[in-house]
């Protein structure tokens, strides 16, 4: 009676063999691990420089029926930011804004205003003295201008009691932007040029003269990204972390969990390869129509920059990429101190992309 064989065995030996291949080609190594580090150290030392940010907020107490704040809502240099008491402090706190103003009116016996800059000590001190003189000197210019006789209309002072924080650098949004740039781009071009090559070639026939099933294949080949693209997102975040500061709020919790949503951002993009690959003829046509798949989302989702900073017509696609949705939930988790259970809205949202991207997957792959 015949052995039966083992389709365990033949997934690990694909899976084996196509690692093995994954590790010998130096493009794969650079686009995967080498251009996201060269990202981070660029924008690590960018951020390393201690750039300065003036967003700024009024205390929804603070007296805004006077010349006071009037002229520095206006002041050139200070991007005036809204919303609620608690929005604006916790901005504060997370060192995205440089300071929470509040004019407050004369004392008794007194005829100056009082402009109190509450900061907080996640941001660089050097905004803080910066806003300081720009306040100053406006009110400088004001006194000239309108008040000769008077001592001064306002003075500027700061809170004694900075706000607890944590500092917010670069690295903080630009890793996971580089993170994900690595899995997308192995996610869409590996699968896509390895099934292209693999049918070009005739490997795939040759298997399907083995007693190798298809799932097997797949399976085996998926395993071997999963591998190795996680190794690199490991490689990623601890140069991150441990170079340039990188912020892991619950520590090796926070590690993992990175690592888990790394896993399923891979599995939609190696999706899109899927797809790419079943579209493509042969290997001349894999880059622009992968690059169909990927530009719009190196670019348009907040991968090197906000989203806030487009057009708002052009936001609302921005933020449908699951691009976008990965790098929101990594950065809620790595900074914010979020935990997987509480990135619903942009896990069920890849959720949604695995179905659409899975189910166009199943209707154009092509095996011969």
């Amino acid at each position: 009676m015949s052995k039966q064989y083992s389709q365990v065995r033949a997934t690990m030996a694909v899976a084996k063999a196509s690692l093995r291949a994954i590790f010998r080609s130096p493009s794969t190594v650079v686009f995967s691990l080498g251009f996201p580090l060269i990202f981070i150290l660029v924008f690590g030392f960018l951020g390393s420089g201690g750039k300065v940010s003036l967003k700024v907020g009024f205390d929804p107490a603070s007296d805004t029926s006077n010349i006071v704040f009037q002229s520095l809502k206006d002041l050139k240099g200070l991007n005036i930011q809204s919303g609620t008491y608690a929005s604006m402090m916790e901005e504060l706190q997370k060192g995205r804004m440089t300071a929470l103003l509040n004019i407050l009116p004369p004392k008794a016996g007194d005829s100056s205003y009082r402009i109190s800059i509450l900061t907080s000590d996640a941001v660089n001190p050097q905004q803080v003295q910066v806003l300081r003189s720009l306040l100053e000197g406006k009110i400088s210019g004001l006194n000239a201008a309108l008040f000769p006789d008077r001592p001064t209309i306002a003075e500027v002072e700061i809170a004694s009691q900075a706000v607890k924080g944590r500092v917010y650098r670069t690295i903080d949004f630009i890793l996971p932007g580089q993170l994900g740039f690595s899995l997308l781009s192995a996610g869409v071009f590996g699968v896509a040029f390895l099934f292209i090559g693999l049918r070009q070639t005739l490997v795939l026939k040759r298997f399907f003269a083995t007693p190798v099933t298809r799932a097997s294949i797949l399976v085996g080949e998926g395993i071997s990204r999963v591998i190795f693209q996680l190794s690199t997102a490991i490689v990623i975040l601890l140069v991150g972390h441990f170079f340039f500061q990188f912020t892991l709020v619950h520590g090796w919790v926070t590690f993992i969990e990175l690592l888990a949503l790394s896993l399923i951002g891979l599995f939609v993009f190696m999706g899109f390869g899927f797809v790419v690959s079943g579209i493509a003829k042969n290997e001349s046509a894999v880059p622009p129509i992968a690059n169909m798949v990927t530009m719009p989302q190196f670019l348009l989702a907040g991968t090197f920059f906000s989203i806030d900073a487009f057009p708002s017509w052009l936001q609302p696609f921005c933020r449908v990429l699951p691009l976008t949705y990965l790098n929101d939930a990594m950065r809620n988790v790595a900074f914010e101190g979020m935990h997987l259970v509480d990135c619903g809205k942009q896990l069920g949202a890849l959720g949604i992309w695995i179905v659409l991207v899975y189910a166009a997957a199943v209707k154009l792959f092509r095996w011969e």
